[in-house]
């Protein structure tokens, strides 16, 4: 059954995160040959629909409006339902970001319809979209088929494939003007205190510190080592309650939630709640001093060594091979 499906894209700094281009890719498995239209809000967007055409959109609708520049719920719910309205598609499709788990749920009760959130795969059979989702932690995985109703999914970041970039696609983006009103919140300032580089949720390879790292300055061999890997540096609770490091990189079950290709643990023990945050990953490596650490158990290969010793040794490895294939 074809259908017309609606995807948020998501800015940030002004930039398309990449969840945008999987979640079109997810869209036109939903679709089904139908229509993929990409919602683009915020406030100065109107240079980015080009990307969103080359990566599969076969429609992109602006919404320009300056209470749009920060991310509110109020806002964000105001011109997302206007844009649904307006478009009235059989499916929506959000990525499963802060700002999607946040607004996903609100617009899913106004459209009093059911919601599959944190999908990692999508497929058809049978003529049904079958999304497959993580429960308990990430220990299992379960298939949800929506039989009647609007379908709508957030997906999570670094799962569903985008599609190859065709520079050859094109079009002109719709402008849509839609009424913001009775904000309860209103943003007159943002501090910042992530980290610069690769975004966390994004990352293809991330390298992670955990109490083994011992202090703030313990972190500087995993940010070199990521610099070399064009990755992102994460950490367990345990590092970031020691105040080792900020909270805006914690991985785990009340952090974030990442599958990056590469994950590089570092003196985590592997606790449960951590595990739940990046057991996933494709490829998980562990480095610890104990042979007994958990992390292990999880972990495609393993390294029992003091990670002062091992780090050091991998990023010159890995800053020869750059060298010999550049």
């Amino acid at each position: 059954m074809t259908r017309k499906v609606l995807v948020f894209a998501e800015v940030k700094d002004q930039q398309l995160r990449n969840v945008s281009f999987e979640a079109i890719a997810a869209g036109k498995t939903v679709a089904e040959g139908g229509e993929v239209v990409v919602a683009l809000l915020g406030q100065g967007v109107d240079g980015l629909s080009e990307s969103l055409f080359q990566y599969g959109a076969d429609r992109v609708v602006v919404v320009n409006h300056e209470l749009l520049a920060q991310y509110t719920t109020d806002a964000y719910t105001q011109a997302a339902l206007a844009t649904i309205e307006a478009e009235q598609p059989e499916g929506i499709v959000i990525g499963h970001t802060s700002i999607g788990k946040d607004v996903s749920p609100r617009l899913a009760a106004r459209l009093q319809s059911g919601l599959i959130s944190d999908v990692t795969a999508i497929e058809l059979a049978g003529g049904n979209v079958v999304c497959t989702r993580p429960i308990y932690s990430g220990k299992a995985f379960e298939k949800k088929i929506v039989t009647d109703g609007k379908l709508f999914v957030s997906i999570r970041p670094n799962n569903v494939p985008a599609l190859e970039l065709d520079t050859s696609r094109s079009g002109q983006a719709e402008v849509l003007s839609v009424e913001i009103t009775n904000l309860r919140t209103i943003i007159k300032e943002v501090v910042r205190k992530a980290t610069d580089g690769v975004d966390l949720s994004e990352a293809k390879v991330v390298i992670a510190g955990g109490r083994g790292v011992k202090s703030e300055d313990g972190f500087a061999p995993l940010k070199e080592l990521a610099d070399v890997l064009n990755g992102a540096v994460g950490a367990s609770r345990g590092a970031c309650d020691a105040e080792y490091c900020d909270y805006s990189l914690q991985i785990g079950q009340t952090g974030k939630v990442i599958t990056p290709d590469l994950y590089i643990a570092c003196g985590i023990s592997g606790a449960i709640q951590h595990l739940a945050g990046m057991s996933n990953s494709k490829v998980i490596v562990a480095i610890n001093k104990d042979p007994e650490a958990n992390i292990f158990k999880v972990a495609d290969y393993g390294i029992v060594g003091d990670l002062f010793e091992v780090i050091p040794l991998l990023t010159e490895e890995f800053k020869k091979l750059k060298v010999a294939t550049s």
